[in-house]
């Protein structure tokens, strides 16, 4: 027995000699992970023990080592990359297809690196390579196979552009690596190249494809292409742990401007791969083998407590001994030193899926969804300040030189020459021959009607007559003869171009002299039921009286003789007229105003649908179609009516799918029906083939659907990435017709490049006014672009009113007949807000242009304007003082400054009233003129000396209209700067509303 246990502790010794371990101290407490095998420290080469004299020497030298303890383990490892070579790859970086080229570039380095060796003198690594790249669809480049092979094979990828599948990509790659190999068990491994962004998931997703690959034993390595990723995509392609399989690896970086290839991710990548191959393939068995059984020993001699030795496996079940006699009581052991580190165990079995959970907490609010479709077109804002310049692009990083192509096409025409020298004046020809009489012209076409001018205003209304008393009826006189005719009277002022008016009533007049009474009215309706009346007081109680016996019932009475008829009802309310009717028309659907006319136009426009656009851009390329024909009137009720104006929309991707609404569809006869037409586009999402594009609308749409007298406009939208496979002598398509205006707009940083603008150049055949670039797809459907857009594609519209009965008259002018003195008084405290602010200014400045402004100092009819901007107390800035003179107006509003600071109304108002209304003693008012005192406010105020600034108001006989925002604001304030009448109060709910024409047109009527 004690010959069988040297032996084996001699077989670990040598098994944990070539581990070179030393000792690390005391053995830990037994606990968690300190099992045996799965021991966190080395376990130390023992020393040996002492001679036993006692022992009998050993008959035979120590046996070999069990078979397998030395042997090495053959590890394959199967290598399969899988490449991204779609649009979103090819033509991130310029030139196009040279991140591809880089990707290649890497791929070549990785493989380059990848030798067959042995790791840790346990395992032998050998490596099998293949790959396949993906857009779309998928190719597979190569098989598995020898290093040298598939280097080879690398330059054969050509990107594929259009769309990114990248579930198909995965599921292609497991169906590779998992039917096409036979041979030995080997670790499978994947590297996934890619930016994670997708145009769709035919496969069923990333994260279905990435499991299958998972469950097939598959460890799936996510490499970014480039650092424009989608983060999310990225790490559901990678294996976990994501620490492992996605450790931020990248193919091609950016260093100091330049792209690099990132060999550290290879290292890192390679180093990974090897650890992992190792934990599966090596399994060693060799201290497992059973010993064999050794002869009986003899009974020894009680022996000194030895070390404490390892802990080894557990050994075969031996055979029931027998009973030996009971031992004294040892002496406790020494501490024995760590153990040996176990080895890292094999991966488990994928377990079985889980009950259902219960229900997760309310999630987070989700991203922003896109933007709905725009609405319908309104009021005209103001326009914007100008963006700063953006800063110029890093150049590129020139290619390398590839090989000497074929010779290219004949190049473009050159540029014009300089103008040469005028030459010398030649002798004077003969005098030629007389030619042909021309033939007659066609006769030219009609011209439109020119549309009606505006009614004069009427003029003013005379003073009223005294009432004379009755006189008696005279005889009817001889008819006297007819008098001179008189002098026509002055013309009156010329009154706002305002579209055509509704029937509101004119300005109040000066009150007339008591009438005679009126007729006696028609009688009234019947008045309503007047309240319940109050209990009276509760009476004595009665006798109880005695019940009586229960009569018969009666028979059925007679039929009564019919009533008498009563008396008339009340007169009715007067229906609506015929025009009353066709007022209440016009005013709600506003089916009958004036509409604008381009002539016979033919538009069409070219949108980029490819994957480098992205959905979000796309849609708003459709905005901006649906946005621009808005604002071109309506369309052509016929398509092959010879006037009106027909559109045409290509959207385009890779060839093979150009999809058009056509000039001449019959189902386009409407604004609605072209609007459907668009919104219903889906985007294409693949590879970009312009110039193809440009060739298909030219053919399809232009050519044989143009009509004769029409104008032709196109419109070209595009990111500038096309295709190098695509023919670029397309571009210049257009440029053969010169009766076709190309319009061209470029979209994105990349147009800052001098060949970028080259592309745009020969799209709009070099007119460079017609050349747009932008940074953004966002600025396609800016107010002011949209309007820019208008004046190029119909530069010269025509308005048509209809010819409507019971048309209104016009309003008389603003302020026109009557002496106003209109002051302003704005808060400029800290609650206005610079954004606000500015809102005022413009609402202040459209008041001055619509008002009827005096002539002149000496005018006694017409409006002036003041305005004071108030702050704290004595803080008042007056911008201008009564004045009819629009350049003051103008030039106070523009140096109105923004006081910024806490508010105080009543001292504003006292200052009012002595420095603009008089000055000194001196009355600035006119004689019998109103003063109507307007606060533009939200009554958050001081209410210092309110009271006594709201007493002097009263005493200057002033009139006050108030203009508050918004819902947060003092009532109380308001009705007491109103002095008391609440419909004085306008209320708005925002600043920016006050240029609205319901709003303005409503305060002007109030004023005046």
């Amino acid at each position: 027995m004690a010959l069988l246990s040297g032996f084996i502790f001699l077989c670990i010794l040598q098994a944990a000699a070539p581990q070179a371990i030393t000792p690390r101290g005391p053995r830990p407490v037994p606990g968690r992970g300190d099992q045996p095998g799965r021991g966190d420290q080395p376990e130390p080469t023992l020393p040996p023990l002492p001679p036993d004299p006692t022992l009998p020497p050993e008959p035979t030298p120590l046996p070999p080592n069990p078979k397998g303890c030395d042997k090495i383990i053959d590890c394959p490892i199967k290598l399969y990359f899988t490449i991204d070579t779609s649009e979103t790859i090819a033509l991130q970086e310029s030139p196009p297809g040279i991140l591809v080229e880089n990707i290649k570039e890497f791929t070549k380095i990785f493989a380059q690196r990848l030798a067959d060796e042995e790791y840790r003198g346990q395992v032998r690594i050998s490596w099998s390579i293949g790959g396949l790249h993906f857009s779309q669809k998928q190719e597979v480049f190569s098989q598995f196979s020898t290093r040298e092979n598939f280097i080879r094979s690398l330059s054969g990828i050509k990107y594929l552009g259009k769309g990114t599948y990248i579930d198909c990509a995965l599921t292609n790659m497991t169906h590779q690596m998992t039917h096409h190999y036979l041979g030995r068990k080997a670790a499978l491994f994947s590297v996934v190249i890619t930016d994670g962004h997708v145009t769709g998931n035919p496969c069923g997703g990333i994260k279905v494809s990435a499991e299958r690959a998972r469950d097939k034993g598959i460890h799936i390595f996510s490499v970014a292409a480039s650092t424009n990723i989608d983060s999310i995509g990225m790490r559901e392609i990678a294996s976990s742990p994501a620490e492992v399989y996605r450790d931020d690896y990248i193919a091609v970086g950016i260093v100091n401007g330049r792209p690099k290839i990132m060999t550290d991710s290879i290292d890192r990548i390679i180093k990974a791969m090897k650890h992992q191959a190792y934990l599966q393939c090596y399994e060693p068995s060799c201290l497992e083998t059973p010993g064999i059984p050794g002869p009986k020993g003899f009974h020894g001699a009680k022996g000194d407590p030895g070390i404490e030795g390892p802990i080894g496996r557990p050994g075969q079940k031996g055979e029931t001994g027998q009973g030996g006699e009971k031992g004294e009581i040892g002496a406790s052991g020494a501490k024995g030193v760590a153990g040996l580190s176990g080895r890292n165990g094999t991966d488990g079995q994928k377990g079985k899926i889980g009950r259902i959970g219960a229900p997760g907490c309310k999630g987070d609010p989700g991203d922003r969804g896109p933007d709905g479709h725009p609405g319908e077109a309104g009021d005209t804002g103001p326009p914007g300040t100008a963006g700063d310049k953006g800063d110029p692009g890093r150049a590129g990083k020139s290619g390398p030189p590839g090989p000497e192509g074929d010779p290219g096409p004949k190049g473009r025409r050159g540029n014009t020459g300089a103008k040469g020298k005028p030459g010398h004046d030649g002798p004077n020809g003969e005098k030629g021959e007389r030619g042909p009489e021309g033939g007659r012209g066609r006769p030219g076409e009609d011209g439109l009607k020119g549309a009606k001018g505006d009614q004069g205003l009427p003029g003013p209304r005379g003073q009223p007559g005294g009432q004379g008393g009755p006189g008696a009826k005279g005889t009817m006189g001889n008819p006297g003869d007819p008098g001179q005719r008189g002098d026509p009277g002055a013309p009156g002022p010329q009154g706002d171009m305002g579209r055509e008016g509704f029937s509101y009533p004119g300005p109040r007049g000066p009150s007339g002299e008591r009438g005679e009474p009126g007729r006696k009215g028609p009688r009234g309706s019947r008045g309503g039921c007047g309240p319940k009346g109050a209990s009276g007081d509760k009476g004595p109680p009665g006798e109880p009286g005695e019940g009586g016996p229960h009569g018969e019932p009666g028979g059925r009475g007679l039929r009564g003789e019919p009533g008498s008829d009563g008396d008339a009802g009340p007169v009715g309310d007067a229906g609506l007229s015929e025009c009353d009717v066709m007022h209440y028309i016009r005013e709600t659907c506003g089916c009958c105003d004036c509409e604008k006319r381009c002539g016979a136009l033919d538009i069409v426009f070219v949108i980029d649908s490819s994957e480098s656009v992205g959905l979000t851009n796309f849609t708003l390329e459709k905005n901006f179609v649906i946005n621009t024909i808005d604002r071109l009137g309506s369309m052509a009720n016929d398509p092959a009516s010879l006037t009106g104006t027909r559109v045409g929309v290509v959207q385009y991707s890779h060839n093979g799918t150009f999809e058009a609404i056509r000039l001449d569809d019959a189902n386009i006869n409407s604004m609605s029906a072209f609007k459907t037409a668009v919104k219903n586009l889906q985007w294409i999402a693949g590879g970009t083939f312009t110039p193809s594009a440009l060739k298909f609308a030219y053919d399809n749409l232009i050519r044989d659907s143009r009509r004769a007298r029409a104008k032709v406009s196109v419109v070209v939208i595009t990111d500038g990435r096309f295709d190098p496979r695509d023919d670029d002598t397309l571009l210049t398509y257009f440029c053969d017709d010169d009766s076709v205006a190309v319009n061209a707009i470029g979209v994105g940083d990349m147009f800052g490049q001098i060949e970028d603008d080259e592309i745009l150049g020969s799209i709009a055949c070099q007119k460079k006014d017609r050349v747009t670039g932008m940074k953004r797809f966002a600025d396609l459907v800016a107010e002011d672009f949209i309007e820019k857009m208008e004046t190029v594609l119909c530069p010269d519209p025509v308005t048509v009113c209809p010819d409507l009965p019971c048309k209104s008259e016009p309003d008389v002018s603003s302020c026109a007949q009557r002496p106003v003195d209109v002051v302003f008084l704005l808060d400029g405290s800290e609650r206005l807000g610079t954004e606000n602010f500015r809102h005022v200014r413009e609402f202040l400045q459209k008041v001055s242009e619509t008002l009827i402004l005096a002539r002149g100092k000496t005018d006694r009819m017409r409006a002036r304007l003041a305005l004071i901007e108030y702050g704290k107390e004595s803080e008042n800035h007056v911008a201008f003082p009564l004045t009819h003179n629009r350049a003051i107006i103008a030039d106070g509003l523009a140096r109105l400054p923004y006081l910024d600071s806490s508010s105080s109304v009543g001292p504003a108002i006292l200052h009012t009233i002595n420095n603009i209304l008089t000055t000194g003693t001196a009355r600035q008012t006119r004689r019998n003129s109103e003063i109507s005192f307007v606060f533009i406010t939200d009554g958050i105020t001081d209410n210092q000396r309110l009271e006594e600034a709201v007493g002097a108001m009263r005493r200057a006989q002033a009139v006050s209209t108030v203009i508050a925002t918004g819902n947060d604001v003092d009532q109380e304030v308001l009705t007491k700067l109103a002095m008391g009448d609440q419909d004085a109060i306008f209320n708005a709910k925002d600043l920016s509303d006050l240029s609205q024409s319901s709003f303005f047109h409503r305060f002007i009527k109030w004023v005046c």
